[in-house]
């Protein structure tokens, strides 16, 4: 058996070699390809992460602004609510101006409402806030003026009460004194009776008057009285005359128109005969009449009572004799 020594391929060093550094040319290539991805996506990384920070500041920002026009928007609300109790006098005038603020309002509302207003959206609700505001500050200056005017009206119609009030109670002061002084004079201007005379008549058939007291030959009583007063004014007033008869009992004279008069003291009397006299004033004046009563004279005293603006003036008495046999 002979011994053969084999020998396998050689190996060329240089071919090794130089596919040995195209091996390493490759690793190096991915290595840095590697490496350029990781920094592109540390990079890329970065700035998402800068976007979405941006962009939460944004929305954050936004969220603020909505919320603080949220809140000056209602701050302006309250205002105009405190001017909710307005008189009516004041809010006829101011009622323009509210018109204008509503319709401001609905448009501030309107653009609060939307999710996802935009800047420039809620930039113009700011811009509309602040006009509002505006108009609710000339409103408050007007209130503020009209509420001054009310204030002086006020004052003013308080001091006219007052004054009012003088007035009356002066004019109701001299109204009772002016009454006083009336009643006064009303009752100094009454008249007074002096030479009252009563004459019993009796009239014969050929006409002819006869004086007589006895009472069956009367057929009618003759009076007569005079009437004066220093400060009665020229003028027309009724006296009347009451006759008493001997039974007590008013004489009534239905010629004479007898009736019912009133006086001051007395209340209502029927009185016999009402003359109407002539006066003048401080002047005397002579009142004469006759009256023949419904019913014969009978024998006894006859009372006569004069009166005038509801006093008496006057009084005086006569008897009538029953008479003789042959009178």
């Amino acid at each position: 058996m002979s011994t053969t020594n084999y020998q396998g391929p050689t190996i060329d060093s240089g071919h090794v070699s130089k596919g040995t550094d195209y091996k390493n040319w490759i690793i190096g290539f991915l290595v840095v390809a590697l490496l350029s991805v990781s920094s592109y996506t540390l990079v890329a990384n970065n700035e998402t992460d800068d976007m979405i920070s941006r962009q939460e500041a944004t929305i954050t920002k936004v969220a603020e602004e909505r919320s603080n026009i949220q809140r000056s928007f209602d701050e302006s609300l309250v205002r105009l609510d405190s001017m909710k109790t307005i008189n009516s006098g004041l809010e006829s005038k101011l009622v323009d101006n509210s018109n204008e603020i509503a319709k401001t309002k609905n448009e501030i509302r309107s653009i609060l409402n939307k999710k996802n207003a935009s800047a420039a959206e809620l930039g113009k609700a700011k811009n509309l806030i602040a006009v509002l505001n505006t108009k609710i500050a000339g409103m408050e200056q007007e209130v503020a003026r009209l509420n001054q005017e009310n204030q002086t009206l006020t004052q003013d119609k308080i001091v006219l009460t007052q004054e009012k009030e003088k007035l009356t109670q002066d004019l109701t002061a001299t109204t009772i004194v002016k009454q006083d002084l009336e009643k006064k004079v009303d009752v100094a201007s009454t008249l007074n009776a002096s030479n009252i005379a009563i004459t019993p008549v009796n009239v014969k058939n050929n006409g002819k008057e006869k004086v007589t007291t006895t009472a069956k030959r009367v057929d009618k009583l003759l009076i007569s009285f005079v009437v004066d007063n220093r400060i009665i004014q020229p003028a027309t007033t009724d006296v009347y005359v009451c006759v008493i008869g001997p039974d007590g009992k008013p004489v009534s004279a239905a010629k004479s128109g007898s009736g019912i008069f009133t006086t001051r003291e007395e209340g209502d009397k029927n009185f016999t005969a009402k003359v109407a006299v002539d006066l003048e004033t401080a002047q005397k004046k002579n009142v004469e009449f006759a009256f023949t009563p419904d019913q014969n004279f009978q024998e006894g005293n006859y009372t006569i009572q004069i009166y005038q603006n509801g006093f008496k003036i006057g009084e005086n008495n006569r008897e009538l004799k029953k008479g003789g046999l042959f009178s």
